[in-house]
Protein backbone atom coordinates (compact mmCIF):
# COMPACT_ATOMS: atom_id res chain seq x y z
CA UNK A 1 0.00 0.00 0.00
CA UNK A 2 3.38 2.29 0.81
CA UNK A 3 4.37 1.77 -2.27
CA UNK A 4 1.93 1.97 -4.58
CA UNK A 5 0.95 5.72 -2.50
CA UNK A 6 4.58 6.51 -3.00
CA UNK A 7 3.94 5.61 -6.63
CA UNK A 8 1.06 7.48 -7.32
CA UNK A 9 2.79 10.76 -5.47
CA UNK A 10 5.33 10.58 -7.98
CA UNK A 11 3.02 9.77 -10.64
CA UNK A 12 1.07 13.14 -10.17
CA UNK A 13 4.60 14.95 -9.44
CA UNK A 14 5.55 14.11 -12.80
CA UNK A 15 1.90 15.07 -13.93
CA UNK A 16 2.07 18.45 -12.78
CA UNK A 17 5.81 18.91 -13.76
CA UNK A 18 4.62 18.55 -17.60
CA UNK A 19 1.46 20.80 -17.10
CA UNK A 20 3.89 23.65 -16.09
CA UNK A 21 6.47 22.72 -18.75
CA UNK A 22 3.57 22.37 -21.51
CA UNK A 23 2.19 25.48 -20.36
CA UNK A 24 5.27 27.51 -20.41
CA UNK A 25 6.13 25.94 -24.04
CA UNK A 26 2.57 27.15 -25.17
CA UNK A 27 3.40 30.68 -23.82
CA UNK A 28 6.60 30.58 -25.87
CA UNK A 29 4.98 29.98 -28.77
CA UNK A 30 2.81 33.05 -28.34
CA UNK A 31 3.00 35.59 -30.84
CA UNK A 32 3.86 38.88 -29.75
CA UNK A 33 1.17 41.64 -28.85
CA UNK A 34 0.14 43.84 -31.39
CA UNK A 35 -1.70 47.81 -30.86
CA UNK A 36 -1.01 51.32 -29.92
CA UNK A 37 -0.08 51.62 -26.30
CA UNK A 38 -3.31 52.80 -24.36
CA UNK A 39 -5.76 51.42 -26.77
CA UNK A 40 -8.09 48.16 -25.90
CA UNK A 41 -10.05 45.83 -27.69
CA UNK A 42 -13.70 46.08 -26.55
CA UNK A 43 -15.41 42.27 -28.10
CA UNK A 44 -19.22 43.16 -27.29
CA UNK A 45 -22.48 43.16 -29.54
CA UNK A 46 -23.47 46.23 -31.41
CA UNK A 47 -26.39 46.61 -29.66
CA UNK A 48 -25.02 46.70 -26.39
CA UNK A 49 -21.83 48.99 -27.29
CA UNK A 50 -24.37 51.60 -28.50
CA UNK A 51 -26.36 51.18 -25.24
CA UNK A 52 -25.98 51.35 -21.82
CA UNK A 53 -23.05 48.79 -21.41
CA UNK A 54 -20.93 50.56 -24.29
CA UNK A 55 -21.83 53.42 -22.38
CA UNK A 56 -20.58 52.58 -18.93
CA UNK A 57 -17.21 50.90 -20.38
CA UNK A 58 -16.90 54.88 -22.47
CA UNK A 59 -17.45 56.76 -19.01
CA UNK A 60 -15.08 53.92 -17.23
CA UNK A 61 -11.96 53.84 -19.51
CA UNK A 62 -12.87 56.99 -21.44
CA UNK A 63 -13.17 59.35 -19.36
CA UNK A 64 -10.27 62.28 -19.43
CA UNK A 65 -6.55 61.79 -18.10
CA UNK A 66 -6.38 64.10 -15.08
CA UNK A 67 -4.00 66.50 -14.96
CA UNK A 68 -3.19 66.36 -19.11
CA UNK A 69 -3.23 69.88 -20.67
CA UNK A 70 -5.24 69.17 -23.16
CA UNK A 71 -8.22 66.62 -23.13
CA UNK A 72 -7.09 62.81 -23.78
CA UNK A 73 -8.90 59.92 -23.00
CA UNK A 74 -7.26 57.40 -20.03
CA UNK A 75 -7.91 54.49 -23.38
CA UNK A 76 -9.18 54.76 -27.02
CA UNK A 77 -11.63 52.17 -27.49
CA UNK A 78 -12.41 50.13 -30.00
CA UNK A 79 -15.20 48.46 -31.01
CA UNK A 80 -15.28 44.53 -32.17
CA UNK A 81 -18.39 42.63 -33.09
CA UNK A 82 -17.95 39.03 -31.75
CA UNK A 83 -18.17 37.75 -34.96
CA UNK A 84 -15.50 39.71 -36.06
CA UNK A 85 -13.14 38.74 -33.28
CA UNK A 86 -10.65 37.35 -35.39
CA UNK A 87 -6.51 36.00 -35.29
CA UNK A 88 -5.82 39.90 -35.97
CA UNK A 89 -7.67 41.37 -33.21
CA UNK A 90 -6.66 38.20 -30.87
CA UNK A 91 -3.39 39.27 -30.82
CA UNK A 92 -4.22 42.81 -29.15
CA UNK A 93 -2.33 44.15 -26.22
CA UNK A 94 -5.86 44.83 -24.49
CA UNK A 95 -8.65 43.47 -24.64
CA UNK A 96 -12.29 43.07 -22.65
CA UNK A 97 -14.51 40.57 -23.99
CA UNK A 98 -18.41 41.41 -22.75
CA UNK A 99 -20.19 38.03 -22.46
CA UNK A 100 -23.98 38.89 -21.82
CA UNK A 101 -26.14 35.39 -22.48
CA UNK A 102 -29.20 34.27 -20.14
CA UNK A 103 -27.42 31.00 -19.67
CA UNK A 104 -23.96 32.76 -17.98
CA UNK A 105 -23.79 30.40 -14.72
CA UNK A 106 -21.17 32.93 -13.00
CA UNK A 107 -21.04 36.43 -13.80
CA UNK A 108 -18.65 38.25 -12.86
CA UNK A 109 -15.41 40.54 -13.69
CA UNK A 110 -12.14 38.00 -14.81
CA UNK A 111 -8.82 38.69 -15.06
CA UNK A 112 -6.64 36.43 -17.67
CA UNK A 113 -2.83 36.99 -19.43
CA UNK A 114 -1.43 35.55 -22.28
CA UNK A 115 -4.00 34.33 -23.76
CA UNK A 116 -3.66 34.85 -27.62
CA UNK A 117 -0.53 36.58 -27.01
CA UNK A 118 1.72 37.82 -25.03
CA UNK A 119 2.31 39.73 -22.99
CA UNK A 120 -1.32 40.40 -23.14
CA UNK A 121 -4.56 41.26 -20.90
CA UNK A 122 -7.68 39.78 -21.12
CA UNK A 123 -10.34 41.08 -19.00
CA UNK A 124 -13.86 38.99 -19.31
CA UNK A 125 -17.03 40.35 -18.20
CA UNK A 126 -19.69 37.62 -18.00
CA UNK A 127 -23.33 38.69 -17.39
CA UNK A 128 -27.00 37.40 -17.66
CA UNK A 129 -28.07 40.84 -18.90
CA UNK A 130 -27.26 44.06 -19.79
CA UNK A 131 -28.08 46.03 -16.75
CA UNK A 132 -26.27 43.12 -14.74
CA UNK A 133 -23.33 43.87 -16.76
CA UNK A 134 -23.47 47.56 -16.34
CA UNK A 135 -23.21 46.98 -12.11
CA UNK A 136 -20.13 44.46 -12.95
CA UNK A 137 -18.47 47.85 -14.64
CA UNK A 138 -19.21 50.43 -12.27
CA UNK A 139 -18.73 47.50 -8.85
CA UNK A 140 -15.17 46.41 -10.46
CA UNK A 141 -14.28 49.75 -12.20
CA UNK A 142 -10.88 50.53 -10.25
CA UNK A 143 -10.21 46.53 -10.65
CA UNK A 144 -10.14 47.18 -14.44
CA UNK A 145 -8.47 50.23 -14.82
CA UNK A 146 -6.18 48.92 -12.39
CA UNK A 147 -5.08 45.92 -14.70
CA UNK A 148 -4.97 47.86 -17.72
CA UNK A 149 -3.28 50.38 -15.74
CA UNK A 150 -0.43 47.55 -14.60
CA UNK A 151 -0.35 46.09 -17.59
CA UNK A 152 0.64 49.11 -19.80
CA UNK A 153 3.49 49.73 -17.05
CA UNK A 154 4.66 45.64 -16.81
CA UNK A 155 5.28 46.00 -20.39
CA UNK A 156 7.30 49.34 -20.42
CA UNK A 157 9.46 48.07 -17.32
CA UNK A 158 10.35 45.06 -19.36
CA UNK A 159 11.50 47.38 -22.45
CA UNK A 160 13.88 49.23 -19.94
CA UNK A 161 15.52 46.41 -18.41
CA UNK A 162 15.87 44.69 -21.77
CA UNK A 163 17.56 48.07 -23.32
CA UNK A 164 18.89 49.48 -20.18
CA UNK A 165 21.23 52.50 -19.65
CA UNK A 166 22.68 50.59 -16.86
CA UNK A 167 25.54 53.52 -15.75
CA UNK A 168 22.33 56.03 -14.74
CA UNK A 169 21.47 53.30 -12.34
CA UNK A 170 24.94 53.23 -10.76
CA UNK A 171 24.68 56.85 -10.65
CA UNK A 172 21.43 57.16 -8.77
CA UNK A 173 21.96 53.96 -6.22
CA UNK A 174 25.19 56.02 -5.44
CA UNK A 175 23.22 58.70 -3.89
CA UNK A 176 19.89 56.77 -2.61
CA UNK A 177 20.43 53.71 -2.25
CA UNK A 178 18.40 51.98 -5.47
CA UNK A 179 17.21 53.22 -8.36
CA UNK A 180 14.82 52.48 -11.30
CA UNK A 181 15.72 51.16 -14.51
CA UNK A 182 16.44 54.04 -17.39
CA UNK A 183 16.22 52.98 -21.17
CA UNK A 184 18.65 53.26 -23.91
CA UNK A 185 18.39 57.54 -24.93
CA UNK A 186 18.23 59.08 -21.42
CA UNK A 187 21.27 60.28 -20.43
CA UNK A 188 22.65 62.20 -17.04
CA UNK A 189 22.25 66.16 -17.44
CA UNK A 190 23.04 67.21 -13.90
CA UNK A 191 24.69 65.88 -10.78
CA UNK A 192 25.16 67.21 -7.26
CA UNK A 193 25.63 65.29 -3.66
CA UNK A 194 22.22 65.42 -3.36
CA UNK A 195 20.22 66.24 -6.72
CA UNK A 196 20.38 64.10 -10.36
CA UNK A 197 18.48 64.75 -13.26
CA UNK A 198 18.41 62.66 -16.17
CA UNK A 199 16.55 63.27 -19.58
CA UNK A 200 15.85 62.05 -23.06
CA UNK A 201 15.44 64.45 -25.44
CA UNK A 202 14.07 64.43 -29.00
CA UNK A 203 12.80 66.81 -31.22
CA UNK A 204 9.68 68.83 -29.71
CA UNK A 205 9.61 66.37 -27.38
CA UNK A 206 11.65 65.97 -23.13
CA UNK A 207 11.27 63.19 -20.83
CA UNK A 208 12.51 64.29 -17.85
CA UNK A 209 13.34 62.52 -14.05
CA UNK A 210 14.68 64.32 -11.26
CA UNK A 211 15.56 62.61 -8.09
CA UNK A 212 16.70 64.40 -5.13
CA UNK A 213 16.73 63.82 -1.47
CA UNK A 214 16.71 65.61 1.84
CA UNK A 215 17.08 65.33 5.95
CA UNK A 216 13.94 63.91 7.78
CA UNK A 217 12.81 66.35 10.55
CA UNK A 218 11.52 64.20 13.35
CA UNK A 219 8.65 67.08 14.26
CA UNK A 220 7.33 67.55 10.58
CA UNK A 221 5.10 65.22 8.54
CA UNK A 222 7.62 64.30 6.10
CA UNK A 223 4.79 62.96 3.58
CA UNK A 224 2.32 65.78 3.75
CA UNK A 225 1.40 67.32 0.43
CA UNK A 226 2.35 71.16 1.63
CA UNK A 227 5.39 69.77 3.30
CA UNK A 228 6.77 67.63 -0.06
CA UNK A 229 5.78 70.79 -1.99
CA UNK A 230 7.92 73.94 -0.08
CA UNK A 231 10.75 71.28 -0.27
CA UNK A 232 10.13 70.85 -4.00
CA UNK A 233 9.77 74.29 -4.76
CA UNK A 234 13.12 74.85 -3.44
CA UNK A 235 15.01 71.86 -4.89
CA UNK A 236 13.63 73.36 -8.59
CA UNK A 237 14.38 76.76 -8.53
CA UNK A 238 17.91 75.81 -6.81
CA UNK A 239 18.77 72.96 -9.81
CA UNK A 240 16.56 72.79 -12.85
CA UNK A 241 16.92 76.56 -14.89
CA UNK A 242 14.68 77.87 -17.98
CA UNK A 243 16.22 78.88 -20.99
CA UNK A 244 16.68 82.56 -19.84
CA UNK A 245 17.92 84.21 -17.28
CA UNK A 246 15.74 84.70 -14.02
CA UNK A 247 13.55 81.55 -15.36
CA UNK A 248 13.11 78.20 -13.51
CA UNK A 249 10.86 75.36 -13.03
CA UNK A 250 8.33 75.10 -10.52
CA UNK A 251 5.15 73.51 -10.03
CA UNK A 252 2.23 75.31 -11.34
CA UNK A 253 -0.49 77.29 -8.88
CA UNK A 254 -2.84 76.98 -11.59
CA UNK A 255 -4.32 73.58 -10.07
CA UNK A 256 -3.44 72.32 -6.86
CA UNK A 257 -1.22 68.69 -7.29
CA UNK A 258 -3.08 65.23 -6.11
CA UNK A 259 -1.55 62.69 -3.29
CA UNK A 260 -2.28 59.60 -3.26
CA UNK A 261 -0.66 57.06 -1.01
CA UNK A 262 0.35 53.83 -2.26
CA UNK A 263 1.91 50.44 -1.85
CA UNK A 264 3.64 48.97 -4.92
CA UNK A 265 5.36 45.94 -4.62
CA UNK A 266 6.64 45.93 -0.94
CA UNK A 267 7.57 50.26 -1.16
CA UNK A 268 5.35 52.32 0.40
CA UNK A 269 5.01 55.72 -1.38
CA UNK A 270 3.13 59.05 -1.69
CA UNK A 271 2.16 59.85 -5.37
CA UNK A 272 1.92 63.50 -7.13
CA UNK A 273 0.15 64.44 -9.78
CA UNK A 274 0.00 67.92 -11.45
CA UNK A 275 1.31 70.81 -13.51
CA UNK A 276 5.12 72.99 -13.75
CA UNK A 277 5.83 75.24 -15.26
CA UNK A 278 9.06 77.57 -15.92
CA UNK A 279 8.55 80.75 -13.75
CA UNK A 280 8.54 84.45 -16.33
CA UNK A 281 8.46 81.87 -19.06
CA UNK A 282 5.34 79.71 -21.16
CA UNK A 283 6.53 76.60 -21.19
CA UNK A 284 5.27 73.62 -18.50
CA UNK A 285 3.31 70.22 -19.09
CA UNK A 286 2.39 67.32 -16.44
CA UNK A 287 4.36 65.31 -14.12
CA UNK A 288 3.93 62.40 -12.04
CA UNK A 289 6.12 62.05 -8.88
CA UNK A 290 6.72 59.76 -5.99
CA UNK A 291 7.87 60.60 -2.43
CA UNK A 292 9.27 57.74 0.12
CA UNK A 293 11.66 57.49 2.72
CA UNK A 294 15.22 56.43 2.47
CA UNK A 295 16.14 52.62 3.80
CA UNK A 296 17.48 53.72 6.86
CA UNK A 297 14.46 56.29 7.45
CA UNK A 298 17.08 59.00 7.57
CA UNK A 299 15.94 60.80 4.22
CA UNK A 300 13.42 61.72 1.98
CA UNK A 301 13.77 60.67 -1.72
CA UNK A 302 11.73 62.49 -4.33
CA UNK A 303 11.25 61.29 -7.81
CA UNK A 304 9.53 63.50 -10.11
CA UNK A 305 9.02 62.63 -14.31
CA UNK A 306 7.75 65.42 -16.15
CA UNK A 307 6.80 65.97 -20.18
CA UNK A 308 7.46 68.72 -22.63
CA UNK A 309 6.02 68.01 -25.65
CA UNK A 310 4.13 70.80 -26.46
CA UNK A 311 3.17 69.32 -30.53
CA UNK A 312 1.76 66.64 -29.41
CA UNK A 313 -0.52 64.92 -26.97
CA UNK A 314 1.25 63.67 -23.92
CA UNK A 315 -0.80 60.70 -22.34
CA UNK A 316 1.72 57.89 -23.65
CA UNK A 317 4.87 60.00 -22.68
CA UNK A 318 3.75 60.69 -19.58
CA UNK A 319 2.95 56.85 -18.75
CA UNK A 320 6.74 55.81 -20.14
CA UNK A 321 7.76 58.26 -17.78
CA UNK A 322 5.36 56.94 -14.70
CA UNK A 323 6.84 53.05 -15.88
CA UNK A 324 10.14 54.55 -14.99
CA UNK A 325 9.35 55.65 -11.65
CA UNK A 326 7.67 52.18 -10.84
CA UNK A 327 10.38 50.14 -12.14
CA UNK A 328 12.45 51.34 -8.86
CA UNK A 329 13.95 48.53 -6.95
CA UNK A 330 16.59 48.83 -3.93
CA UNK A 331 20.14 48.03 -4.46
CA UNK A 332 20.63 44.42 -2.89
CA UNK A 333 22.59 43.77 0.04
CA UNK A 334 25.35 41.63 -1.38
CA UNK A 335 26.10 40.68 2.45
CA UNK A 336 22.99 38.70 2.65
CA UNK A 337 23.03 37.10 -0.35
CA UNK A 338 26.43 35.98 0.03
CA UNK A 339 24.52 33.93 3.44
Amino acid sequence: MKRFLSYAIIALMALAITSCSSEKRKKALLPNISGHAGEVIVVIDKGDWEGAVGTTLRDTLGQDCKFLPQREPLYSLVNVIPSGFTNMFQIHRNIIVVNIKNDVTEPGVKLRQDIWAKPQIVISIDAKSSAEAVELIKDNSRLIISALEQAERDRLIANHKRYEERSLAEVVTKMIGGSPHFPSGYKLKKQTEDFIWISYDIQYVTQGILIYKYPVVESENMMSLDNILAENSEMLKANVPGMFEGTYMMTSEFARPSIEYMKFRGRDFAELRGFWEVYNDYMGGPFVAQAFYSKDGKYMIFMEGFVYAPKYDKRTYLRQVESILYSFEWAKDEKKEDK
